[in-house]
């Protein structure tokens, strides 16, 4: 049995740290920082967020069959830990600098530093995600993993959330767009330091089971072949939509809504721990729940806390942060069981098909997030364009209406529809416990090829 050390899991959730100090900062502070400090227009935000994202159809599986055709004697998904950290660190500070452009030059530095920050962003993560499938082939122990993993993602997070609006008003002294270029250069060499322990401190176990490299096209079909693949692929972008859409409005929320934009960080913060307590009590929850099962009781909550949200009123800021908190703690599972499962989707790819591409399965799952992030920030921008949203003023009643929906019922929404999905999911924990038997089997008689 491959059982992980202590180091090794908590040199490999270094790495999701590192990821966060950016990924969070997309997720909670970029949309807000493109109209009310760069200057953009919440539709054309709305639009670029999806056209960006739409690149990575192509960026994410192409770097999914790079990674799982990388050789070296550090392994085929370590080394990029290393090669991605200058491109993700110089993409940080561009994507937050202010350009002094007329708003159509504005407009095509956001396009361009954006693709660059996804690119690079792509280039270091779908690795280091798809480490996981090989770094342990015990379904418990990648449960385990993934849990640390995500325990780092969301302590990252909630430094993130909590510091970074003190960090930008100290360190630009009254320049907001200094002083976010200054706290993404801090930021990148954090993240450089994480990445660099998670690389020297973790090992790849999992040795493919194809002695020659196949056509990647053959990789795509046994991608869309694999039907609880796509059920996962599905399901994940519909609760990222969830996600993005409370982490994104929420700013929007307490500076216009609520009147209280010193409470963003706090209320982040708070949510953020959430989710990593969440994240941490995983492992102890998948001892009493099927991973199908808990997932589909979790996502009922977070519907019903969500809908609830909506008929909070401004001035109850104990009960906001009170259903905060409940939600993040029930969304935080939600990361470890996903990736945990499209750990179980790459054996049951391998026992189909007899091949094993887990850079694939990974970078295709990055893209179902990704993608689903991009729904979500284009309906912000639309939504908000469409009743007026003015930055930086007294919003009108259609568009403060229209901030709290995005916070409350169409988040709500969306995690119904995601329970609705999750019932098709075929991969039980049983199953996957005899798959792999039968894995172990044919390799003991040499089966695998």
């Amino acid at each position: 049995m491959q059982v992980i050390k202590l180091k090794e899991k908590i040199s490999y959730a270094c790495g999701d740290v590192a990821s966060n100090f950016y990924w969070r900062v997309f997720d909670v502070f970029l949309f807000i920082f493109y109209t009310d400090v760069f200057g953009l227009h919440p539709a054309a935000v709305g639009t670029m967020m999806l056209v960006t994202r739409l690149i990575d159809a192509f960026s994410d599986p192409i770097m999914g069959a790079l990674a799982d055709r990388t050789q070296t004697r550090f392994g085929k998904f370590r080394p990029y830990l290393l090669w991605g950290i200058i491109p993700l660190v110089a993409a940080g500070v561009l994507v937050f600098t202010v350009p002094d452009l007329d708003s159509d030059g504005k407009l095509i530095w956001a396009y361009a530093t954006y693709i660059f920050m996804m690119l690079a962003y792509t280039f270091i993560n779908v690795p280091y995600g798809a480490l996981l499938g090989v770094m342990t082939g015990v379904s418990q122990e990648r449960t385990t993993l993934t849990s640390f993993r995500f325990i780092g993602a969301f302590s990252g997070g909630s430094l993130v959330a909590y510091f970074t609006p003190t960090l930008v008003n100290q360190l630009g002294q009254g320049d907001q767009a200094f002083g976010w270029q200054l706290t993404m250069g801090l930021y990148g060499i954090i993240a450089a330091i994480l990445f660099a322990i998670s690389f020297y401190n973790t090992r790849e176990r999992i040795a493919p089971p194809q002695t020659k490299p196949t056509p990647i096209r053959t990789d795509l079909k046994d991608l869309l072949n694999n039907k609880p693949w796509l059920i996962l692929f599905s399901l994940a972008l519909i609760v990222m939509m969830t996600i993005t859409l409370r982490a994104s409005s929420g700013t929007f929320y307490f500076k216009y809504y609520v009147g209280r934009e010193d409470l963003i960080g706090s209320f982040s913060f708070v949510y953020m721990i959430a989710l990593a307590v969440g994240a941490a009590c995983t492992p102890l929850m998948t001892k009493f729940f099927d991973k199908r099962t808990l997932l589909t009781i979790l996502m009922i909550i977070v519907a019903v806390l969500s809908s609830a949200f909506y008929f909070v009123d401004k001035s109850q800021i104990n009960l906001m942060f009170a259903l905060q908190i409940m939600i993040g703690f029930c969304l935080g599972p939600k990361s470890p069981l996903v990736f945990s499962m499209y750990a179980d989707t790459a054996d049951y790819s391998q026992w189909k098909n007899g091949r094993r591409a887990t850079a694939m399965i990974f970078s295709a799952a990055a893209f179902a997030q990704k993608l689903g992030g991009a729904f979500a920030g284009a309906m912000m921008g639309w939504l908000l364009a469409s009743l007026g949203y003015v930055a930086n003023q007294v919003q009108s009643l259609e568009s403060s209406h229209g901030i709290v929906l995005l916070m409350t019922l169409i988040p709500g929404f969306f995690a119904v529809i995601s329970v609705l999905i999750i019932r098709f999911y075929s991969l039980s924990d049983t199953e996957v416990i005899k798959l792999q038997e039968d894995l172990k089997q044919r390799t003991s008689f040499g089966e695998s090829n």
